[in-house]
């Protein structure tokens, strides 16, 4: 295998000889699936680049396996407040928070982002 390979692929699980860490693989699939819903919802949203930004952030956060948590809720209310009175993306953002949650240290800390309310 050559040199460059091997940084790669270090690169891509976030350390070598490490199983990559189940909640990251949740969040980046959350992600993905907002950032779905968010290219098509047909209506012009004034955020719409600045929670593209954040999602794409997020997503490379994922992607080194230990993202930090206080980064990762940051991305999170800049998201929401980008996107979060559309109803129509509520459910993808609810699993986005979700995903976030779930590298929470403190479970019962404050909410800091609202949940998507029901049937909205």
């Amino acid at each position: 295998m050559a040199e460059g390979a091997v940084v790669v692929e270090e690169e891509r699980t976030g350390r070598s000889g490490e199983e990559p860490d189940p909640r990251a693989g949740e969040l980046s699939a959350a992600v993905a699936r907002l950032r779905r819903a968010l290219a098509g919802h047909p209506a012009p949203l004034p955020d719409r680049d600045a929670a593209e930004d954040e999602l794409a952030t997020l997503d490379a956060m994922a992607r080194t396996g230990h993202p930090d948590l206080s980064r990762l809720r940051r991305s999170l209310l800049l998201v929401a407040g980008a996107v979060g009175s559309v109803s129509a993306l509520g459910p993808a953002l609810g699993e986005v928070r979700a995903a976030v949650d779930l590298f929470g240290e403190n479970r019962d800390a404050p909410d800091t982002v609202p949940r998507p309310r029901e049937g909205a």
